[in-house]
């Protein structure tokens, strides 16, 4: 592909912040897009359009007036119809159309992964009301999981114990849906030994290679830190590799997809996937001589990648707001600079809500653990500053 191209990002999230950076130092012309205005990647986009994604009409005419190269997706709450009519009409969409429309929402992705093509998943099943929860809860039995078939960074995702915590986790599970779909995936309880994050490279010409797998924590669904890399036994590395392997040669396309698996003492069981850069891949920003934004951008243009080297352990620790404020200013950043092999990087949010990812610490060092040391000590020593 020539270069430069211009690029259409939906979704201007802190993701789409350092997607926009890479693909700025290869020249290429970015149009950020997002539901309001001065998001992150608009404040380094050459220019920003303002519009609900699942507005069809919205969505084609940002296309239309823009014409773009390619479609890049960062966020779940897009008319996917709209990208697969742009693929046919000869418009690159990153990955795919396919692979964004499946992965828009977990039941088409799990029936893809468990149905088809037969990966192992935790047992799931549907529900539309309260009552289809309680029914679904006596087949899977407890405790299980609840999470919205469309949402993202965990919002409506909670643990159930027991069918009285029904009513409350079903609320939240609405609270937290995005999209026009009240519909749940009630999931079996893994108790897993860890999850990881495979970072999947599909290219346009050229194997499927992948990052080191990465390692997590979440509460409340969503990532709060990630390390770099995660420990496995060779079967079982050789295992997640040919399960992202196989979903993702099925999404087809081209760029980085992120693959999330539990492992057991015994399995790799598929979780959830996103075709783009994922919150826990972060870690590269510190990790990798190519971040997974910029091996996105590599894969998606064409370009090759002869060379991906991880420089040692490394780890993430999000920066999370606690309240709602329209302006906010940090503290403490010159403290945790200070610390050897520490990186922070401030997303420029306009404003907070509680546990709203605000920046992320970065860290490497000799050790996994002293890496998430140093992340988890600089985190804490960014303050914010609430005004107004």
């Amino acid at each position: 592909m020539k270069l430069p191209v211009k690029i259409l990002l939906l979704g201007s999230g802190e993701l789409g912040k350092e997607f926009v950076i890479s693909a700025q130092r290869l020249g290429c012309y970015v149009v950020a897009c997002d539901s309001y205005d001065g998001a992150p990647a608009q404040q380094v986009a050459d220019e920003r359009e303002v519009l609900d994604m699942l507005d069809a009409d919205a969505l084609k005419q940002v296309i239309r007036q823009h014409a773009p190269d390619i479609v890049v997706p960062e966020i779940e709450a897009i008319r996917t119809e709209v990208l697969i009519a742009v693929e046919e009409a000869g418009i690159q969409v990153s990955p795919s159309a396919r692979a964004v429309d499946y992965t828009m929402n977990r039941d088409k992705i799990r029936d893809l992964v468990a149905d088809e093509l037969g990966i192992r998943t935790a047992r799931f099943r549907y529900a539309e009301s309260e009552e289809e929860c309680r029914d679904a809860g006596l087949q899977i039995g407890y405790p299980l999981v609840m999470k919205p078939v469309m949402s993202s960074s965990g919002k409506g995702q909670s643990t159930v114990s027991s069918a009285a915590e029904l009513p409350e986790a079903w609320a939240h599970a609405c609270s937290g849906m995005r999209g026009d779909r009240q519909r749940v995936i009630i999931e079996e309880y893994i108790a897993f030994e860890y999850e990881i994050t495979l970072m999947t490279i599909r290219q346009k010409s050229g194997e499927t290679i992948f990052c080191l797998p990465i390692g997590h924590r979440q509460e409340r669904g969503d990532y709060q830190e990630s390390w770099q890399p995660v420990a496995m036994r060779e079967a079982m590395l050789v295992e997640a590799q040919a399960i992202a392997r196989s979903v993702t040669s099925n999404l087809g396309g081209a760029g980085i997809f992120g693959v999330e698996l539990f492992v057991t003492k015994d399995e790799v069981i598929f979780s959830e996937l996103s075709p783009r850069p994922h919150d826990t891949g972060m870690v590269t920003l510190i990790s990798q001589n190519l971040s997974e934004f910029d091996l996105h951008l590599r894969a998606l243009l064409g370009i090759p990648i002869p060379l991906l080297e991880t420089y040692g352990p490394s780890a993430s620790h999000v920066i999370l707001a606690d309240r709602y404020a329209e302006q906010i200013d940090y503290e403490g950043i010159d403290s945790a600079l200070s610390v050897p092999g520490v990186d922070v990087r401030l997303f420029g949010k306009p404003f907070s809500r509680p546990y709203r990812r605000m920046g992320v610490c970065l860290a490497r060092s000799h050790s996994i653990e002293d890496a998430r040391a140093k992340a988890l000590y600089a985190s804490q020593t960014v303050q914010l500053k609430y005004l107004g």
